[in-house]
């Protein structure tokens, strides 16, 4: 049976690029080279690189995607999306790969552009009555009006850059002279910025999958930080507590289950996805949507099949740690986007 050939896709434009290289090295390891020719491609704003099991060096077509080494030419079977930040997360790879009819992970390129825009997913959700913190945003080279945002959300509050992950260009301000300096700070991440009030409370992580004919719940993680909020060190440097499941009161674990799988629905999710909550007097309030990017230091196994299904190793972990630890040989590659997407 000749072997699919699978492109791991990582780097990107963003500060998040060296978090993104760790995930696509990752998945490179865990692939089953019984069952996939895999090729690891690394993208940064200058090149476009490819490697493969042997070292040799390929180069990928923006084009077409395809892989060029002197007269080999390798065309991929399939996509694995490891990009954290632009251009995997914000869509732009997804709408390349949309015309060029290659299966990939990860949601399509409509979706991902808006759940990877904090301002707008929130916009959309607001509308459907999911809870969220009280916002407020500003573009770089407006005016800074401090008493109307403090109106709006008041303090302590958070500002984020709008379109970044890991924590990136995220600040705690307490005081109101922190807030004009830390709007400058976001501002050298994204020239959009959203504010929030800062919600105090119980935060939860919710995995949602579609598999075996439909969308499910996956086991909930509770995040408890070490620092002031769940920042970069709390997730990259092990300076916090994920426990999984979440010992959270039944009532809750029900209301931020229906919220996680009604955001997935009707958003037309796919495959696994990743919301944040924190509870605030026994209520979900949405922080954000996670649609692609994998957590590597919460690694737990998944075996994934790209015709739609998902099998969970250990169903009493959460969906933080799914990585493709096989993708089982199948034909049926025009579902490989339905069934394999892990953040």
């Amino acid at each position: 049976m000749q072997k699919k050939k699978v492109g791991i896709v990582s780097g990107g434009f963003t500060s998040e690029y060296n978090i993104s290289i760790l995930s696509g090295k990752t998945v490179f390891e865990e692939l089953d080279r019984k069952l996939w020719e895999v090729y690891l491609i690394n993208i940064t704003e200058s090149e476009w690189k490819a490697e493969d099991d042997q070292n040799n060096i390929y180069e990928v077509n923006k084009g077409d995607f395809t892989l060029q080494n002197n007269e080999t030419l390798i065309n991929l079977d399939v996509i694995f999306n490891a990009v954290h930040g632009a251009p995997g997360e914000n869509g732009q790879l997804a709408a390349l790969w949309e015309l060029l009819k290659i299966p990939f992970t990860s949601c399509d390129s409509y979706t991902a552009g808006l759940t990877y825009n904090k301002r707008d997913c929130l916009s959309v959700l607001r509308e459907l009555k999911v809870p969220t913190a009280k916002y407020f945003s500003i573009n770089k080279g407006a005016p800074i009006n401090e008493n109307l945002i403090l109106a709006t959300v008041e303090l302590p509050c958070f500002v984020k850059a709008n379109r970044a992950g890991s924590s990136h260009g995220v600040f705690k301000v307490t005081t109101k002279n922190e807030l004009i300096p830390s709007i400058e700070k976001a501002f050298e991440e994204d020239s959009q910025v959203i504010i929030e009030s800062a919600l105090e409370g119980r935060e939860v992580s919710v995995g949602v999958a579609s598999f075996q004919g439909g969308v499910h719940v996956l086991p909930i993680t509770e995040i408890v930080t070490n620092n002031d909020f769940f920042d970069y060190a709390a997730k990259y440097e092990g300076k916090s507590q994920e426990i999984t499941p979440a010992q959270i009161p039944n009532k809750w674990k029900q209301l931020v289950e229906h919220w996680a799988k009604s955001i997935y629905v009707t958003l037309d999710l796919k495959g696994v996805v990743r919301s944040e909550f924190i509870f605030v007097n026994g209520i979900p309030h949405l922080l954000e949507v996670n649609t692609n990017g994998l957590n590597i230091f919460n690694f737990n196994g998944a075996i994934a099949d790209i015709d739609g299904e998902l099998l969970l190793e250990d169903p009493g972990r959460s969906d933080w740690g799914f990585m493709t630890k096989h993708l089982n040989e199948s034909d049926k590659t025009s579902n490989f986007n339905d069934g394999l997407s892990f953040k």
